[in-house]
């Protein structure tokens, strides 16, 4: 509980100075931050980070294994179990979170290690690199985009990347015609090629298994985008099975 006279208001939004650092407030639905006296606050902190979950009082601080009978039906709440003999809401801290600090979950993904594996994005469109991009590097992946297949073929010769990510659909030189320069290229031979479309028909599989692809995503499927890349950066040897994306 923290006097509620050491609340302020800046930026917009509520905070406290806590352990030498501000603070947000972030107050439950329902719940006013009060202007006098006591206001009890729930801690959440992690890596240097603190956020304090403003509710109405404190009844008790108890160990109990979660078990949740009833799915929440509002945002806030995971929803419903039984705690010390009465059915208690559960709050779903990770809905309160972010709006602390809108990067809570991503900051640390966010930081590409020197030992995480590097991407090399292929895409004529600006929108796709623009929406890959961050999506890699937040899942760990250090990450360099060209806007053409020469500027990538550049960008090969360069520096030594663990996987390449292509568009299909570029101008001057496709996807297939990319792949294709790649494989012939000894130096390069050897790294994995995934094919980026967004039409995957079976033709264009079994196109992209002729040019050298390793795998194939649809653009817009984020998460098979990243188990593509786990598979081929975790070392599987050989093609992997195209069909996969032609069942997706």
């Amino acid at each position: 509980e923290l006097p509620a006279d050491k609340i302020e208001f800046s930026n917009g939004r509520y905070m406290v100075q806590y352990r030498e650092q501000l603070m947000p407030l972030v107050a439950m639905d329902g719940v006013t931050i009060a202007s006098q006296g006591a206001q009890p606050i729930l801690v959440f902190a992690d890596d240097g980070r603190s956020m304090g979950l403003v509710v109405d009082e404190i009844i008790d601080i108890v160990e109990e294994r979660l078990n949740i009978e009833v799915g929440g039906s509002s945002s806030g709440i995971l929803g419903s179990a039984v705690i010390k003999g009465q059915a208690t809401e559960v709050i779903d801290v990770g809905h309160f979170l972010p709006m602390a600090f809108a990067d809570w979950f991503t900051r640390k993904e966010m930081k590409p290690s020197l030992h995480s594996q590097s991407v090399l994005l292929v895409d004529d469109s600006a929108f796709f690199r623009n929406m890959l991009a961050p999506v890699l590097k937040a899942a760990g992946y250090r990450v360099r985009t060209a806007p053409t297949a020469q500027e990538g073929l550049a960008a090969l010769r360069a520096q030594n990347f663990d996987v390449i990510l292509t568009d299909i659909e570029m101008p001057d030189m496709n996807g297939f015609e990319f792949a294709e320069v790649v494989r012939a290229d000894n130096n390069l031979a050897a790294t994995p090629i995934i094919g980026l479309s967004a039409l995957v028909s079976p033709a264009a599989i079994e196109r992209g298994r002729q040019a050298g692809f390793h795998d194939y995503v649809a653009k817009f499927d984020r998460p098979g985008l990243i188990a593509a890349l786990k598979e081929q950066t975790a070392g599987a040897a050989g093609a992997s099975e195209l069909s996969r994306a032609a069942a997706a």
